[in-house]
C-alpha cells in the first residue's frame, strides 16, 4: 500500500495554471490594445498630415474633414490658421477598453508650398 505524505504536491501545477493564466491573458489583451492605439496613432498623424497639406493649397474644409474621417472612423477635426501656417489637429478615442482620446496635430505652409 502507497501511503501519501503531507508534503504531496499532486495537482499543483494546475493550481498554479489556474492562477497564472488570468494574469496571462490580461497582459496580452492589454498588449493587444497598445498596439492598436499605436496603430490608430500612427494612422491618426498621417490623416492630419494629409489634412494641412489639403487645406494649405485650397481645398474645401470638408474635404480634409474626409480624409480624416476614411483614415480614422468617427475622428473629429479642427483647423486653425497661424501666420503662414495652416495647422490641423485631428483626435479620435482610441479602440480599448480605457477611455482614452489620440490626438496628432500637424501644420503645412500655406498656399502649398
Amino acid at each position: 500500500m502507497i501511503r501519501r505524505g503531507l508534503g504531496d504536491d499532486r495537482g499543483s501545477v494546475v493550481a498554479e495554471f489556474a492562477v497564472a493564466l488570468p494574469a496571462v491573458a490580461v497582459v496580452v489583451l492589454l498588449g493587444a490594445g497598445a498596439l492598436g492605439a499605436c496603430a490608430t496613432q500612427v494612422r491618426l498623424q498621417d490623416a492630419a498630415a494629409d489634412a494641412a497639406r489639403l487645406a494649405a493649397r485650397g481645398e474645401a474644409d470638408g474635404r480634409a474633414q474626409s480624409v480624416v474621417a476614411s483614415a480614422v472612423s468617427g475622428a473629429s477635426l479642427v483647423l486653425t490658421r497661424r501666420g503662414d501656417l495652416v495647422c490641423v489637429t485631428a483626435s479620435a478615442s482610441a479602440a480599448v477598453s480605457l477611455p482614452l482620446t489620440l490626438s496628432a496635430t500637424s501644420c503645412a505652409l500655406d498656399g502649398g508650398l
